[in-house]
């Protein structure tokens, strides 16, 4: 009677552990977004995830900033403490497209890397701007930021995006701005390379002493857009976007153990939707 007992009970416990073993391992279900444009992969391989109308191109808003700060941080013998007057044409600009803000201000000398602060953390177009000007080439403000824009094209060429096309420095075009989810995550993916892209693009907040016009000094304190980076663990960037074409987009990238889970969406209707979104694919992507 004991053996029989026994004998039972092990067959219970295999068919547990058989049952148990099949949920721990089973794919796991696609998630299903709002948003009209999404695609994930593995940073480190590669390796594609998820895609929905992965190609489709569509406004980037001020996802295009990361291409802003590539082109930036690939220029040779950079100098990420040279320091840049900020212009009256920088905050006209601000003012005459309604646009997100650093808050830079006119005759501050501010230094590139705090520009590239005030580009990814507030989303600034002001600080866009100046970059552009700064790191163009050209006897006038126009044909340098018309050369930097260009710079902007020849780098989506060298990494073989199809669907990619700049006509702005920040994501204010017209009409001829766009990308896709997938063209977006390899842009990303290859700015993260960058060591100093990686620190900004994953800082909450900061606070950037800058020299006045008289000499003095002044603080800025800039608060990154990105709310992924504290409400998922593991997040490390990269880019939220928005406007009236673009609506809310989001370039996003976590990190768990040795894996890192790289993607974007586009077009979503809400900011509360894109967040839904982008915790669903990081997820999936995760126990893929």
């Amino acid at each position: 009677m004991r053996s029989a007992v026994t004998v039972s009970l092990t067959a219970s416990a295999v068919l547990a552990g058989g049952l148990f073993a099949g949920q721990a391992y089973a794919a796991p279900a696609v998630p299903s977004i709002t948003a009209p444009g999404g695609f994930v992969m593995n940073n480190g391989t590669g390796t594609t995830l998820f895609g929905k109308a992965a190609d489709t191109r569509r406004s980037t808003g001020s996802t295009t900033k990361i291409m802003t700060a590539k082109v930036v941080l690939s220029q040779r013998n950079l100098n990420l403490d040279a320091k840049v007057t900020i212009q009256k044409a920088y905050s006209d600009y601000i003012v005459s497209k309604n646009a997100s803000s650093a808050r830079l201000i006119v005759g501050d000398k501010v230094t590139v890397r705090q520009l590239l602060y005030g580009l990814m953390l507030p989303s600034g177009c002001d600080a866009a701007y100046a970059l552009a000007d700064k790191f163009g080439t050209g006897t006038t403000r126009a044909a340098r930021v018309k050369s930097f824009i260009g710079k902007m094209n020849d780098e989506a060429r060298k990494l073989g995006l199809r669907n990619t096309h700049f006509d702005s420095f920040d994501g204010i075009g017209s009409g001829q701005n766009y990308s896709t989810p997938r063209d977006l995550t390899k842009i990303a993916s290859s700015a993260m390379k960058n060591a100093t892209f990686r620190t900004v693009v994953k800082t909450k907040s900061t606070k950037q002493k800058v020299t006045t016009k008289t000499g003095g000094y002044r603080y800025m304190s800039w608060t990154n857009t990105n709310k992924l980076l504290s409400t998922y663990s593991g997040a490390i960037g990269v880019k939220t976007g928005s406007g009236p074409q673009a609506k809310y987009c989001l370039v996003f990238a976590a990190t768990r153990g040795s894996k890192t889970v790289i993607g974007t969406v586009l077009a979503s209707p809400s900011e509360a939707n894109r967040a839904t979104d982008v915790k669903k694919l990081l997820d999936y992507g995760f126990a893929r």
